[in-house]
């Protein structure tokens, strides 16, 4: 069962990844962000966009075993 978890969870990844590069060749214009009156510097909205996708994962990735957030239960934890 895990190895099937494993498996999804590739695949999720390669196609988010897939997706992002096909958007980044498409649409390879430079875009300007405005942030609380800060403006970046112009960038395509593939790389904008993969910047964000790392950004949140590596924010998940941080947050959930901080928050507790985890899918796995602790063995000290069995109240069912």
């Amino acid at each position: 069962m895990k190895a099937l978890a494993i498996l999804l969870t590739a695949l999720l990844v390669a196609a988010w990844i897939s997706a992002i590069a096909i958007l980044a060749i498409q649409n390879f214009s430079p875009v300007s962000l405005r942030f609380l009156g800060f403006q970046s510097i112009e960038m395509p909205v593939g790389l904008v966009l993969a910047f964000s996708v790392a950004l949140g994962t590596l924010g998940t990735a941080i947050a959930q075993p901080l928050l507790g957030l985890s899918s796995f239960q602790r063995e000290d934890d069995e109240d069912y």
